[in-house]
């Protein structure tokens, strides 16, 4: 049997989620899908799908088969497209990924500024404060912030961040700013979780990086109840600087400490490796690296001196 037949059709079945409207799709009989599926079964010695009397669901081995087979069957209309010359107009479903606050405020009005450029292309963005496996889920391309021990993907760099102390001009006007690391003991502080790795602020001093434990007097995993706190008055929080960078400028919260601050965090478009890059994906990377590299340095917090001992 021809396999990739075999893929379309496990495919338009996990995605019509029933034998009969895969059928319709592909404009083949159910019966003759429910033997294709089989055989793809009976073929790789595992099964794929649960049956019921009422629906069908993936089973982990077959989320798994279903993410390759979309895989493989772009791989194969990209080379088409490449050999009848459409490949310089992307075509198709794109899925984009990247954490929920830089989602918010610049991959989102990047997306759909593509959306605008490339009317043929539909995207999913999908958010999540965790990093993605984009093999494993599916996804075509996304933004990493950080280091990239993944060598599997490839990556185009459009930026930096950088991690920022932060308190209200109310805050310090009662409290005074601390003039060391060791001085942010005696603050209130406000830890945002996925930041603060075992309640520690990691710091830079005389070329070496060294680190002060912390005892959160307020902790939540979200970013913008974090910097609300900070900016209501409540103590000192941690942030990437895109997060702050326009309460900074309003003068709603200050920089402490800047003069200690660690290194830069890289920022990178990142997407799986393919012997040939789908025309959708390639074109969103060129597109969105650009706009992504400004959106970053207009996001970027001014540096501050120390403050004085």
């Amino acid at each position: 049997m021809d396999r990739f037949r075999e893929l379309e059709t496990f495919v338009a079945v996990a995605d019509a989620g029933s034998f009969s409207a895969a059928a319709g799709r592909l404009r083949a009989s159910p019966p003759a899908v429910t033997r294709i599926i089989s055989a793809l079964e009976d073929r790789l010695g595992i099964r794929l799908l649960n049956r019921t009397t009422r629906r069908l669901s993936l089973t982990d081995a077959g989320r798994r088969h279903l993410e390759a087979s979309r895989r493989i069957l772009a791989d194969l209309a990209a080379a088409e497209q490449e050999t009848t010359g459409e490949a310089a107009a992307p075509t198709g479903h794109l899925t984009v990924t990247g954490s929920v606050t830089f989602g918010r405020m610049a991959l989102a009005p990047v997306a759909r500024a593509f959306l605008a450029a490339y009317p043929d292309v539909t995207l999913s963005l999908r958010l999540y404060d965790r990093v993605t496996d984009l093999i494993d889920e599916g996804i075509d391309a996304g933004i990493r912030i950080g280091d990239l021990p993944d060598s599997s993907l490839i990556a185009r760099r459009v930026g930096t961040v950088r991690r920022v102390l932060v308190a209200a001009p109310g805050y310090l006007a009662l409290r005074g700013a601390p003039a060391t690391p060791d001085g942010l003991r005696d603050h209130a502080f406000i830890g945002f979780t996925s930041l603060m790795a075992n309640r520690e602020w990691r710091y830079a001093d005389a070329g070496a990086t060294r680190s002060v434990g912390l005892l959160p007097r307020f902790e939540v995993n979200d970013a913008t109840a974090a910097i609300d706190a900070a900016a209501a008055g409540d103590g000192i929080t941690l942030a990437l600087s895109y997060m702050v960078a326009q309460a900074v400028r309003a003068g709603r919260l200050v920089p402490v400490l800047d003069g200690f601050a660690p290194p830069d965090i890289p920022v990178h478009v990142v997407f799986p490796q393919s012997r040939l890059i789908a025309p959708k994906i390639r074109a969103f990377v060129d597109f969105a690296a650009p706009l992504l590299a400004a959106r970053l340095q207009a996001l970027d917090v001014p540096r501050r001196a120390p403050a004085a001992g």
